[in-house]
């Protein structure tokens, strides 16, 4: 590790400092290149690092404030964060608390507070590792936990919280045989489908990635095309289609698919990923609403909150506070009623969003539904193997939620409906 880890734990304070203190996502601060000037091994560290005291931080919290007579400025703390999170999982207390050290006292100003900093971590050092476990499952914060208790009671919002705490394995799509792909990854079969692979490592060198056998894909953003059915020779339009995980999926079932999303980097990672794979699709830049044309099926993965992604992108519910859903959620009806004038008469709209809030999802299409004489929910579709009838909801949709297969791993949160054109 170079430079005794000093430069991969400073970048994911770097990463905290600006999720927390300037409400940026990770994947903005990645997409930019935030960790670009280290090591592979120390940027992968400094990932790693950052999502564990995002997850944890309720707990280094906890831990903290029975050393600390008043909060220091946000950076010390994220350093005395991210230290308590490595000591609490086993890190050596020498080598961490000496970096932690280092780190703060190279800072112009806050190097004053290096000796706070040792006599902190030290403290966590001797006792923190085994209060660590004895401490709640870190819960949601409460702009968005009260919402998700109002939806889906106490006792889910507790099995959410425990998924989101253990994060979440990695989920591979088959280009076309699912358990060859299984059992070159030493992979697991899922019921849907999909190929979940925990402790998978550099996802490049995996077998089957060059090759173009598989792509990433949770197990839970797979259903929608799975539902969807596409068939050989279909015309699919896939709507707001980055990064291209359903295109692909479309592609490879043999329809003749066209994607389109408003933003050229993310198109970028499609078109990228369709040569990877050797799948073929039409790629439009621009915005959805002005899409023109007549298709036998559309996918619309509609902008959303993304609540439902939480186990693997834990900054979220700190880096936001919900104030922007209002814009987004008349947004996703604006889309679903455009996307319906492109449905062929007898062809079906698949709506989705990875939210786990019902105003994204079962009131969306009440309300579609209550718009479009036009429209049922084909309750059909959701026939698919592995999808459980405890995951069906009254208005003719799908709700997936991250405790579901607590036992395998969880899944992400998501919602699916199937909407059919009348002919």
């Amino acid at each position: 590790m170079s430079d005794t880890g000093v430069q991969a734990r400073r970048s994911a304070v770097y990463l905290l400092d600006q999720v927390l203190g300037e409400g940026k996502l990770m994947s903005e601060l990645l997409s930019a290149g935030a960790l670009d000037n280290l090591a592979p091994e120390d940027r992968a560290r400094a990932n790693r690092l950052a999502l564990d005291t995002l997850r944890g931080m309720e707990r280094a919290d906890r831990l903290l404030q029975k050393h600390l007579s008043k909060y220091p400025p946000l950076t010390v703390r994220n350093v005395l964060r991210v230290g308590t999170v490595e000591l609490c999982q086993g890190g050596a207390a020498h080598g961490v608390v000496n970096a932690m050290v280092q780190l703060v006292s190279r800072h112009k100003s806050l190097g004053h507070l290096k000796g706070l900093v040792n006599a902190v971590l030290r403290k966590i050092a001797a006792d923190g590792p085994e209060a660590w476990g004895q401490l709640r499952v870190p819960r949601l914060p409460k702009w968005l936990r009260g919402p998700l208790v109002q939806a889906w009671g106490a006792e889910a919002m507790t099995g959410m919280e425990a998924a989101h705490f253990a994060g979440a394995p990695l989920d591979l799509t088959a280009k076309s045989d699912p358990a060859a792909v299984a059992a070159a990854t030493g992979g697991t079969l899922l019921p849907t489908g999909s190929v979940r692979v925990t402790d998978a490592g550099q996802v490049t060198a995996m077998p089957g990635f060059d090759a173009g056998d598989w792509w990433v894909q949770d197990a839970a953003a797979a259903l929608p095309v799975t539902i969807l059915d596409p068939q050989p020779g279909e015309t699919v339009l896939d709507l707001c289609a980055a990064p291209g995980g359903k295109t692909m999926q479309l592609a490879a079932a043999g329809a003749v698919v066209t994607a389109v999303d408003d933003a050229p980097g993310r198109m970028a990672r499609v078109r990228d990923n369709l040569a990877r794979t050797g799948l073929t699709a039409t790629l439009h830049i621009g915005d959805a609403r002005a899409e023109t044309g007549s298709y036998d099926a559309v996918l619309l993965d509609a902008p959303c909150s993304a609540t439902g992604t939480i186990r693997r992108h834990p900054d979220l519910p700190h880096a936001k506070d919900g104030s922007e859903f209002g814009a987004l959620i008349d947004l996703q009806a604006e889309l679903i009623d455009h996307a319906w004038t492109l449905v062929k008469p007898g062809g079906r709209l698949v709506f989705c969003t990875c939210s786990l809030l019902p105003d994204e999802g079962e009131v969306q299409v009440d309300d579609a539904l209550a718009r479009h004489p036009d429209m049922t929910a084909d309750t059909g579709a959701l026939d698919r193997r592995g999808i459980e009838s405890a995951w069906r909801t009254t208005e003719g949709g799908l709700r997936l939620r991250p405790d579901h297969w607590a036992d395998r791993g969880g899944m992400d949160g998501f919602y699916i409906a199937c909407l059919r054109k009348s002919a």
